[in-house]
C-alpha cells in the first residue's frame, strides 16, 4: 500500500510540475506572440498609409499628424475616430480614415480609406480580415487589383443606389464564388464617404488647426527602429 501511495504521490507531483511548466511556456509564448503580432500590425498599417498617400505627395509626418473626430456607428471605434492627415507646405492635401466592414464572410474586415478634401477617394487598403483564402482574400492588393476600383470614386460617383456589387445592381465587381466579401467592403467604403460628408465642416476646422510641432517625417521602416529604441530606453 505504501508503495502504491508513494507512486501516486510521485505521479501527482510529476503531473503538477508538467502543468506548471506547460502553463508557463504557453503564457510566455502568448506574450511574445502578442507583441510580435502588434508590431506586425503596426508595420502593415504604416505601409498601407504610405501606399494610399505616397511620401512624394506630402512633406509632413503622416504617422504622427493625427486629428480626432466624433464617434459614429459608421466607424470601427466606440470612442473618437483617429484620422491621419497629409500636408504639403503646411496645407492639408488629404486624410486617411479607418473603416470597418462588420459583415464580412468570416467576420470584421478592417480598412483604411484615403480621401482628398473634396471627398474623392485617394485609395483603399485592407489592414485585417479572415476571409477565405483563394476567394474573399482578393480584397488584398497582393492577390488582385480589385480594391483599386475605388480610386477616384465619391458619393455620387457612382450614384447612391449603385454602391454595390454588380450582382446586386451596382458597379463593383464581385468575386467568383464570393459575393459577401466585396459587398461588405463596398458598404464600408460608402459609409466612410457618408461620414465625411456629414462631418465635412468639422473636419475642415480640425484640418486647419496647427499641426503637431513634431514634423519629422517617419517612414514605415522607421517604426521598428523607434520600437527597439523605446524597449531599450
Amino acid at each position: 500500500m505504501n508503495a502504491i501511495t508513494t507512486s501516486i504521490r510521485r505521479s501527482a507531483i510529476g503531473l503538477g510540475l508538467f502543468a506548471i511548466i506547460t502553463g508557463g511556456t504557453i503564457a510566455l509564448t502568448q506574450g511574445i506572440t502578442k507583441d510580435r503580432i502588434a508590431e506586425q500590425a503596426a508595420r502593415a498599417e504604416a505601409r498601407a498609409l504610405f501606399e494610399i498617400i505616397p511620401e512624394h505627395q506630402h512633406d509632413n509626418d503622416l504617422l504622427r499628424d493625427v486629428i480626432t473626430l466624433p464617434a459614429s456607428n459608421r466607424q470601427p471605434t466606440l470612442g473618437p475616430v483617429k484620422v491621419w492627415v497629409a500636408r504639403r507646405d503646411g496645407q492639408p492635401v488629404g486624410l486617411i480614415m479607418p473603416a470597418v466592414a462588420p459583415d464580412g464572410y468570416s467576420g470584421e474586415i478592417r480598412l483604411l480609406v484615403g480621401l482628398d478634401l473634396e471627398g474623392r477617394i485617394l485609395g483603399v487598403r485592407v489592414t485585417h480580415h479572415r476571409e477565405t483564402p483563394g476567394l474573399g482574400d482578393r480584397i488584398e492588393t497582393r492577390k488582385s487589383d480589385w480594391v483599386y476600383g475605388f480610386d477616384g470614386r465619391s458619393l455620387g460617383n457612382p450614384p447612391t443606389d449603385q454602391w454595390n456589387v454588380k450582382k446586386n445592381g451596382g458597379v463593383f465587381d464581385q468575386f467568383t464564388g464570393a459575393t459577401i466579401t466585396p459587398r461588405a467592403v463596398v458598404n464600408a467604403v460608402q459609409h466612410t464617404l457618408t461620414y465625411f460628408r456629414q462631418n465635412r465642416e468639422l473636419i475642415r476646422e480640425r484640418l486647419n488647426e496647427p499641426p503637431s510641432p513634431r514634423n519629422r517625417q517617419l517612414t514605415p521602416d522607421a517604426i521598428a527602429g523607434e520600437s527597439n529604441t523605446a524597449e531599450h530606453s
